[in-house]
């Protein structure tokens, strides 16, 4: 295989520039549909104008971005592809001897390279505008939803209970009531966290009863549960008053509040930590195991489209069939999406593996877009 550094770098380029339009391109006219869909639910409230919806879709922006990148890195490598083509500049290349991975190499690493940016340092930011945007959508546009949304207005949660020397757990219940200031038009990033009718049962490792608290309210500080004027029930189940007592915990406001937003709406740096302590909690952590692992796979996501595109667009055209050629990468992207649309929704349910519903559809692109680069190349 001879590598052409000059010619790599240019197809490079041109791979770079028109995947960068599509991105902008296709983010411009979904966040357009999404202001729309905006405007026509603030219609129906009169105290929500025309600001609040704008701000809304523009801190959607990176989400939406984020989503769309591997349909911009296979459109705009079909096209870059197709001009390089069309123009003879990779037929005259082909003729002189260089193999269609020699001049591919370039635009496969910036394939990869984007996808690595969108993992860790645009996703990071897309996180944070989102979870504003949905507490903004929250506040403004829906009624309910949230923790206020709990079977019964009650929230259940389980933790490690290292005071026991068992290394047992506890289990607490009470009605949340997130703590704000009367200025604050959304709940702000650490707020103070209360919980009201509190029911708090320890248990040892092996989930036999030790004891159980009653109290009408518990707050969430620093590393501990502060539960206010609680009565104490032993195996005798004999009321014991016992005050205010202090429960360690890992959990904090903003864990809590984050376990029952989308998966979208956490740091990807943060995913692993967080998903142990959710764990830890009681919670099902299947959407943030799989928000991980699809992040993790979208290099290689990156890669698989850059070889689709590739591979739909670098045969001669003499006699037309550049719809076809467009048509059928799109189709081929769009299954792609499917599949992986369709994987995760087992994996969250439970019958494909985390790790399987993630990258399954990935590397089955992957091999599928080498095979028939192979095919045109040196079938």
């Amino acid at each position: 295989m001879i590598l052409t550094p000059t010619l790599t770098g240019y197809v490079a380029r041109a791979f770079l520039g028109m995947t960068l339009a599509m991105l902008g391109a296709l983010t411009g006219l979904v966040a357009l549909f999404d202001f729309i869909e905006l405007l026509r639910r603030a219609a129906t409230r009169p105290d929500v104008g025309f600001a609040i919806a704008l701000e809304i879709a523009s801190l959607r922006l990176p989400f939406v971005s984020l989503q769309i990148l591997p349909f911009a890195i296979l459109l705009g490598g079909i096209v870059a592809f197709w001009r390089l083509t069309r123009s003879s500049e990779l037929i005259v290349a082909r003729a002189a001897g260089i193999s269609a991975w020699g001049f591919l190499t370039g635009p496969l690493v910036v394939a990869v390279l984007l996808g690595m940016v969108a993992t860790g340092a645009i996703s990071p930011i897309s996180s944070a505008l989102l979870s504003r945007a949905e507490r903004l959508d929250q506040t403004f546009l829906r009624t309910g939803g949230g923790m206020t949304a709990l079977a019964g207005g009650r929230l259940w949660l389980r933790q490690a209970d290292r005071e026991l020397e068992s290394n047992g757990v506890a289990i607490i219940s009470g009605r949340p009531v997130a703590m704000r200031t009367a200025n604050e038009p959304i709940p702000r990033a650490g707020a103070r966290f209360e919980l009201q009718e509190v029911s708090v049962w320890r248990l040892t490792a092996g989930d036999q009863p030790l004891s159980r608290l009653e109290a009408p309210r518990a707050r969430l500080s620093a590393g501990a549960w502060v539960i206010e004027d609680a009565v104490a029930f032993g195996v005798d189940r004999i009321a014991k008053p016992v005050g205010t007592i202090s429960l360690p915990t890992e959990l904090t406001p903003d864990r809590i509040e984050d376990s029952f937003a989308s998966p979208e709406t956490l740091d990807f740096w943060a995913l692993p930590g967080f998903i142990a302590v959710l764990e830890e909690a009681g919670f099902s952590a299947v959407r943030h195991r799989i928000q991980f692992q699809s992040l993790l796979a979208l290099p290689m996501l990156a890669l698989a489209m850059a070889l689709l595109a590739a591979g739909f667009s670098m045969r001669q055209t003499r006699r037309g069939g550049v719809a076809q050629m467009i048509g059928g990468g799109v189709a081929a992207g769009f299954a792609l999406f499917v599949v992986d649309r369709v994987s995760n929704e087992f994996g969250e349910a439970g019958s494909l593996p985390v790790v399987l519903a993630a990258w399954a559809p990935t590397v089955a692109g992957l091999l599928l877009a080498l095979a028939l680069l192979l095919h045109l190349e040196d079938g």
